[in-house]
Order: structure tokens, then sequence, then C-alpha cells
């Protein structure tokens, strides 16, 4: 979202990390080098629509929306000069594509898109690696952490079809999940609605509250390891909803943390995980499921579990089975 145009409107799609969100600090946030009072002159003057509709400073926006920007000028920084930084790096490797989307296997570590002192995001390389796309939208979020499945719409029509079917729950959204603790139940739903909030420092959170969105995934145990210390235990989420961090909060909630999470977890665990091999967050997007937003066919989109995720499965298995023959 940095490199708006500075000749053309600009039309952004609000991602679940915004959720809330009011849309003066969301701009201030994502037009960096422009003034303050610039901005509150654009959504004065009704420049900047949401959902075509104008509004307020105090607006608050919701995943899903799309803004209208309209050109900004503001002195781009000489590191870029327009093009990606030097080391920018390669699109990740594509599950999918045909003429109106692509999934991208994402690899944990990458945002989806600049921001937050990320000047280079999947997008904006993804849009470097194809100037000749007229089109490249992301049609949802995962956290930089978070590794895999990423829908990429490459026509307008695609992007509103899908959207529409996240916000209706008509899209199946599975991650694999590693946890901490001794899981019993073969499929759990649980149904905690969740809301945002600020910590002393600014930062956004998101916690439990009966006053909040509602919010329901539904855990499968795929694997546990009772015997391990501490337990653990393997899980596939789906979520019915897409609240920012859902599953994650939703986890610590029941007593079970992301094994990894440096937010919501349980932090000396995390560092038992590291000397073990474990250096990130165990939350991937292992398949999405939807109707195809042209044609209407039934698409799967799979992810494999990444190999450094693998390999700490195989390291508890082997664990396991060595204590086992104690």
């Amino acid at each position: 979202m940095n490199d708006l145009s500075k000749d053309a409107v600009n039309w952004l799609v609000v991602g679940e990390e915004a959720e809330g969100q009011r849309i003066d600090n969301f701009l201030l946030k994502i037009l960096k080098g422009v003034p303050k009072s610039h901005v509150y002159r654009i959504l004065r003057s009704g420049e900047v629509r949401v959902n075509r509709k104008r509004v307020g400073p105090d607006a608050r926006l919701a995943s899903g929306d799309r803004l209208r920007v309209p050109p900004i000028r503001a002195a781009a920084p000489a590191s870029r000069a327009g093009t990606a930084p030097a080391g920018a790096g390669a699109i990740p490797p594509i599950l999918y594509e045909d003429d109106a989307l692509l999934a991208l296997d994402k690899p944990s570590g990458l945002a989806v898109h600049g921001g937050s002192g990320i000047s280079y995001g999947l997008i904006e390389r993804l849009r470097q690696a194809r100037p000749e796309a007229k089109f490249l939208e992301l049609v949802h979020r995962l956290d930089r952490d978070t590794s895999g499945v990423l829908l990429v719409a490459k026509k307008r029509s695609a992007l509103i079809g899908l959207h529409a079917q996240l916000r209706e729950g008509r899209t199946d959204k599975r991650y694999y999940v590693l946890v901490r603790g001794k899981w019993r139940d073969a499929v759990r739903t649980v149904e905690l609605a969740l809301a945002t909030f600020a910590t002393g420092e600014g930062e956004r959170r998101v916690r439990v509250d009966a006053d909040g969105r509602a919010a329901r995934t539904v855990f499968r145990l795929l694997r546990k390891w009772p015997d391990a210390e501490p337990p653990a235990a393997l899980l596939e989420a789906e979520l019915d909803t897409g609240r920012t961090h859902q599953i994650r909060v939703h986890l610590t909630h029941l007593g079970f943390p992301l094994a990894g999470d440096d937010k919501y977890g349980d932090f000396a665990w995390n560092r038992t995980l590291a000397k073990q091999g474990l250096k990130r967050m165990f939350l991937h997007a292992h398949r999405i499921r939807f109707a195809h937003p042209l044609t209407g066919s039934d698409t799967v989109v799979d992810s494999p579990l990444p190999p450094d995720l693998a390999r700490f499965v195989a390291r508890l298995d082997a664990d396991q089975e060595r204590t086992a023959h104690v």
C-alpha cells in the first residue's frame, strides 16, 4: 500500500489487520511522507470514499471495504527510486494460476504488503515481477509470521466475487497449528467473541470479549504427543469467521497456546522450542476452498507443511518413539 500512484486514483482493499481502525489513522499510516493536514483535507473534501460513500475522519473500517484514495504526491525515499530495493527477493512459489487469480505459497517472515516500517511486501514484489499485469490485488491477508496459501486477484471481477464469498462465509480456510497441552477432543467448536484493543505502547491486540464481534473456529485433532515435555498436539483449525488473530486468541483462551506465538503464547515454551529448532510460529494456511469467481467451479488450493515445520513434527515423533522404548 506504500506505492500509491501520484498520477491516478488508487483503489485499496482493507485487510483483516485494519478491522475497526479509524480511517484517518489508517491513511496516516499508509500515506508515508504526506502531511497530516493534507490527509484531513482529502477526507473533508470527499476525495476519499469507502465503498463509494463519503466518510468522516472518525469512520471505522471493516475488512473487505474498498477505499478510493486520490492521486498522492509525496517525496519517495531515494533508495527506492520507483523500483524494488536491492535484494527485494523473488515471488514465492505459485500453487495455482489462471486468467482470473493466482495462489502463492507465502513463506513465514514475509509481509503481504508494505507498511509498518516494511517498504516492500509480497504484493509489491509480485507487481514488480509482472510489470505487464494491469491488475494485481490481495484477496485476503496472512500475518507476516504465518505461512501458506495466499490468493491474489488478476481481475477486479474476481476480487469482488471472492470478497463476497469471504464476507458471506462461503470459503473454507484451514490451518495447521501446533499447541501445548493434552488436547483430547477429536473435534471442538469454539465460539468466543473477540475485540481489539491497544496496549500501553500503542500495539494492537485482540482478546475474548462478550461485547466483541462473533468468532467461530472448529479444531480437529490430527496427532498428539501426550508424553512429550510439555505435551503437544497438532490440530487443523477451520475458520468460520476471519477475525484478526482469531486462532491464536481462541487457543490461548482455552489454555492451549500456539507454538512460537510471540503475542499470545507461552514465552518460556517458545524459548525452549527455538533451542529445539522451531524458530517461528507454527501456523500454516494449508488449504482454501472456494467457488471460482468467474466459472463457479469448486476450487481447492493446498499447501503442504513447510520443511521446517515438518522437521519439527518428525522430531516430536522420534522423541515419543524413544520414550516409548525406555
